[in-house]
C-alpha cells in the first residue's frame, strides 16, 4: 500500500473515531431532556425516534397527558421527554413524559409567580381550611380567605359542616388563580382566586367613591354583618355596627338572603367595599338631649347582661350602658345573679355623649333609692290612713242611720201608748161618777 493510501486511510479512521467519540459523548444519559418524533402512540406506550439514531419508549406511569402537548399524540408529532434509563431490557431509551411535564409545569409556575400571570387550576379535594388544587400535576392550596366573593362559603352561625359541604361542591371545577406563594424546596404553593377577581374588578370598582349610594340585594347574612351584591357583579359588606343606629345582636333576626337594601359606600380597600345602611337613616342621637337629661330617672329594658355591665333599651332607637360599677351587686354575687334579660328597671342617666352615641346609666341606689322607697311607703301609708278614715266615717254614718231608725221607731210607737193611757183615764173617770 502506498504511503498516500495509508495516509488517507488513517485520516478516515481518525474522522470516524472523532465522529464516534462525538456521538458517544452526545449519547443521552439519565435525566437528560431529549426531543423525539412520535413513531407510534397508544394508551399503553409511546415510541419516539431520537435523531434517527435511537428508539425511545414512554410507558406505564411515565405517560402523562395533563399538558396539551402530551395529550392525543399521533405519528409525526415532535415532543420532549426525560431520559429515565439509557438502555432498557430491549436496548431502547426508557423515557418519561411525567418528569418532563413536571419540569415544564414548574417553569410555568415560576413565570406566573414572577410576572403575576393568571393560570388555571383544577380542584381535586376540599377541607375545612380551603381547596386542594392542581396545576398540571403539581398540587397547591387555595385558602378559604383567597376565594372570590361568589365562591366564599358564607354560612350563618359559622357551621363548619355546612362550610365543608359548600367547599366540596367545587371539586372537579376549574378556577382561574394567581400565585401568592411559591416555594419549590418546601413544596409550598398557595393560589389566590380573589386576586384574579380583584384585578378584573378594578375598572368597575374605580367608578365608586366614598359617599356613593347603592341599591343591592343581600347575598349572605353572617354574625358580623350582611353581604350585598350591586352594580356590575360587585359585592360589599355592611358590618353589624353599620346596619342600624341601635344595637343589633344577631343580623339573622332582622335580615334574610334576597332582601333588598339601600346603603352608602364608606370605605374602599383594594377589592373590598365597605357599606353603611344607617348612614341613610336619620340619626336619632342628633336630638337625644332634647328627650333625655343627665339626672333624669328613666325606665329601661335590659337587652343584654355582660360581665362589664348592662345594655339597656330606653326606647326603640336609644340604648344606654349601665356599667358594672354603677350597679348594686352584693358580695359574692355575679351580675347575672341580680339582673336578667328583658327585665324592666329604673335607672338614672349619668352621662350623655350624643356625638359618640353613648349614654351612661346607673341603678337608682343609695339615698335616691331610699327616698323613692320612702315615698312609695309614705304613699301607701297615706292610702291606708285614708282607707281607715273612710272606714271610720262609714261606721259613724252607719251608727247614725241606725240611731235615726230607732228614733223613728220610737216616735211611731209613742202615740199608741198615749192613746192607751188616755183610754184608761177616761174609764177611771166614768167609774168614779158611777
Amino acid at each position: 500500500m502506498s504511503e498516500e493510501k495509508k495516509s488517507n486511510t488513517t485520516t478516515q479512521s481518525d474522522d470516524f473515531q472523532a465522529l464516534l467519540d462525538k456521538e458517544v459523548a452526545n449519547f443521552p444519559q439519565a435525566n437528560d431532556i431529549v426531543n423525539g418524533v412520535v413513531i407510534s402512540a397508544s394508551k399503553a406506550e409511546v415510541k419516539l425516534d431520537i435523531n434517527g439514531v435511537l428508539i425511545g419508549v414512554v410507558r406505564g406511569p411515565e405517560l402523562y397527558d395533563e399538558a396539551d402537548e402530551y395529550a392525543n399524540l399521533k405519528s409525526g408529532d415532535t415532543v420532549e421527554a426525560t431520559v429515565v434509563d439509557a438502555e432498557n431490557e430491549n436496548g431502547e431509551l426508557e423515557l418519561s413524559f411525567r418528569i418532563a411535564g413536571q419540569e415544564k409545569a414548574w417553569e410555568t409556575l415560576k413565570d406566573a409567580y414572577e410576572n403575576k400571570k393568571i393560570i388555571k387550576v383544577k380542584i381535586i379535594e376540599a377541607n375545612k381550611g380551603g381547596l386542594l388544587a392542581k396545576h398540571k400535576q403539581i398540587q397547591g392550596f387555595i385558602p378559604v380567605s383567597q376565594l372570590a366573593p361568589e365562591n366564599y362559603p358564607r354560612v350563618g352561625g359559622g357551621d363548619k359542616g355546612k362550610i365543608l359541604e359548600k367547599l366540596k361542591s367545587f371539586i372537579g371545577s376549574e378556577f382561574k388563580v394567581k400565585l401568592i406563594t411559591l416555594d419549590e424546596e418546601e413544596d409550598k404553593i398557595i393560589f389566590s382566586e380573589k386576586d384574579v377577581w380583584s384585578e378584573q374588578q378594578k375598572d368597575v370598582i374605580s367608578k365608586y367613591k366614598v359617599g356613593v349610594k347603592v341599591e343591592g340585594k343581600i347575598t349572605a347574612v353572617t354574625d358580623f354583618g350582611v353581604f350585598i351584591s350591586f352594580g356590575e357583579n360587585l359585592e360589599g359588606l355592611i358590618h353589624i355596627s353599620e346596619l342600624a343606629w341601635q344595637r343589633i345582636d344577631d343580623p339573622n333576626e332582622l335580615y334574610k338572603v334576597g332582601d333588598k337594601i339601600d346603603a352608602e359606600v364608606i370605605g374602599l380597600e383594594g377589592s373590598k367595599i365597605f357599606l353603611s345602611a344607617k348612614k341613610l337613616i336619620t340619626d336619632p342621637w342628633a336630638d337625644v338631649e332634647k328627650k333625655y337629661k343627665v339626672g333624669q330617672v328613666v325606665k329601661g329594658k335590659i337587652l343584654k347582661v355582660n360581665p362589664f355591665g348592662l345594655f339597656v333599651e330606653l326606647d326603640e332607637n336609644i340604648h344606654g350602658l349601665a356599667h358594672a360599677s354603677q350597679l348594686e351587686i352584693g358580695p359574692g354575687l355575679k351580675i347575672t345573679d341580680v339582673y336578667k334579660y328583658n327585665e324592666e328597671k329604673e335607672f338614672e342617666i349619668v352621662s350623655i355623649e350624643a356625638k359618640q352615641h353613648r349614654l351612661g346609666l346607673k341603678m337608682i341606689n343609695g339615698k335616691k333609692a331610699k327616698k323613692t322607697v320612702k315615698k312609695i311607703d309614705k304613699d301607701k301609708k297615706e292610702e291606708r290612713v285614708d282607707d281607715e278614715k273612710e272606714e271610720v266615717k262609714k261606721k259613724k254614718s252607719g251608727k247614725k242611720e241606725e240611731k235615726k231608725e230607732k228614733e223613728d221607731d220610737k216616735i211611731e210607737k209613742e202615740p199608741a201608748s198615749v192613746e192607751v193611757s188616755e183610754d184608761k183615764e177616761v174609764k177611771s173617770e166614768k167609774e168614779g161618777k158611777k
